[in-house]
């Protein structure tokens, strides 16, 4: 009976979509195509299946894709060429995808035009990317990693913080989205230089006044990593304050060209 019912149930729901897509005909925010549902995610189901999770082999430490093959006789996978140095304060990160276009696309849509939704929708992919690592549960308090007051002010809301809010709910943690304070702006400049990227977010992270992490493991949230030094940035402030552990899960990660040839240069630089 109850098969039945979800049967019926998921008829009704596709006639609704099929007429929603006649009488209130919308693009697809991604590709430009007619809407075929009424969802209140304005992008086509085809393009929502093409933000795909990261697949193959991963960086042990910091989830960078790793685009030689591994030998047999190794158990488990290597780590990237930055982590090998020890460059990164965080113990461990994962993505959910990788930034391509499209993933750019839907990202923006939250970013810069509050397609909020997508912020609930976001934090299901980042739980899926967390399933096959226990570590990532094993938290006190999720942070979403902050915006500059000025920006803040200027936009209105921190993406970070949509995206950590509904994952807080789903995982039943407690959200702290004032822990973190920037204390330094992102420069005016658009397109940053690895080099700037590390040297503009190096100090730009504080505690909030009267704010305690003693003993705490803290999970990081944001919407990209593109070279990892926001992410560093904000877990060494953290680690001052005296948190034990710091984590970091992200919706996308921008990898090299080698790894995604179709993402335009523009498309590899996020502003925050």
């Amino acid at each position: 009976m109850a098969r039945a019912l979800n049967a019926v149930s998921a008829h009704l729901r596709g006639l609704a979509d099929a007429l929603a897509s006649v009488i209130f005909p919308a693009p697809c925010r991604i590709c430009g195509e007619t809407l075929d549902n009424s969802s209140r995610i304005p992008i086509c189901r085809s393009c929502l299946a093409s933000l795909a999770p990261i697949s193959g082999p991963q960086c042990e430490r910091c989830g960078c894709p790793i685009a030689s093959p591994i030998p047999l006789e190794t158990s488990h996978a290597p780590s990237c060429h930055i982590c090998r140095r020890g460059l990164y304060d965080f113990d461990f990160a994962r993505s959910y995808g990788v930034y391509s276009p499209a993933m750019a696309r839907a990202i923006i849509l939250l970013k810069h035009h509050a397609v909020l939704p997508l912020g609930d929708w976001f934090a299901r992919r980042i739980e899926e990317a967390a399933k096959p690592h226990p570590e990532m549960y094993a938290v006190d308090v999720i942070v979403p990693v902050p915006m500059h007051r000025a920006r803040l002010r200027e936009r209105g809301y921190n993406q970070a913080d949509l995206i950590a809010r509904p994952l807080a709910k789903r995982l039943d943690l407690p959200l702290q989205s004032c822990l973190l304070v920037r204390t330094k702006p992102r420069p005016d400049k658009l397109r940053l230089t690895v080099r700037e990227r590390w040297r503009t977010v190096r100090g730009a992270y504080a505690m909030q006044e009267g704010a305690r992490v003693d003993k705490l493991r803290v999970l990081l949230v944001d919407d990209v990593l593109t070279t990892g030094a926001t992410l560093d940035a904000c877990s060494r402030a953290l680690r001052k304050a005296g948190a034990a552990q710091v984590v970091a899960l992200t919706v996308a990660r921008a990898v090299a060209r080698t790894h995604i040839s179709l993402v335009s240069p523009s498309l590899m630089e996020p502003d925050e």
